[in-house]
């Protein structure tokens, strides 16, 4: 199916292009979300009689967007969650965890902008990409930690998660060689 789109949209273009996607695509997610116009003769005639203000509203909401990111990027924020000796969390932080911090810190984020490839499922410093709008992006640091001291020690650099290697020794095989000695006088009894 072939549409018009009223706004850019990353990987498929710019404002205005007509191009080609799936049907379903277009049915179930360009079209009812008003960002994209079917590509018929009725429809492009309208896209051109309201280009300038479509251009006018994008162009205003890219600005408002740019003066968020300016004040959200760059800023760290932390999250405790309970995790294990090794630094695996005890569930995941999401999107919408993400958000809900953001909000709470002044500014207010949508969990879709929030982009992960992957839930955190980790404590430490992460770096978590917010898109504000089709062009804007900001950048912030997410800070998953078990407790305030902890974070806090965390943005300083420390590493919270190191692993202990221990030996056989350590783990006491000498009370392992006394039960084996015990086990082999029972036998001769």
């Amino acid at each position: 199916m072939e549409v018009i789109l009223l706004e850019r949209i990353a990987r498929l273009g710019q404002m205005g292009e007509v191009v080609r996607v799936k049907d379903g695509f277009a049915r179930n997610f360009l079209l009812p979300r008003g960002k994209a116009l079917r590509a018929n003769e009725n429809n492009k005639k309208r896209f051109e009689s309201q280009r300038a203000q479509l251009e006018a509203r994008n162009l205003e909401l890219k600005n408002e967007a740019a003066k968020v990111a300016e004040a959200l990027d760059g800023k760290s924020f932390i999250i405790i969650r309970q995790a294990g000796e090794t630094g695996q969390l005890y569930g995941s932080v999401s999107t919408r965890d993400i958000a809900e911090v953001i909000t709470a810190g002044g500014v207010s984020v949508n969990r879709n902008q929030v982009h992960l490839t992957t839930p955190i499922k980790t404590l430490g410093l992460h770096p978590i990409p917010v898109r504000l709008h089709p062009e804007v992006e900001a950048s912030i640091t997410l800070n998953v930690a078990r407790s305030p001291e902890e974070a806090e020690r965390q943005a300083k650099g420390e590493e919270l998660t190191a692993r202990v290697e221990t030996s056989m020794d350590d783990l006491g095989l000498d009370i392992g060689a006394a039960l084996a000695e015990a086990g082999g006088d029972m036998g001769d009894r």
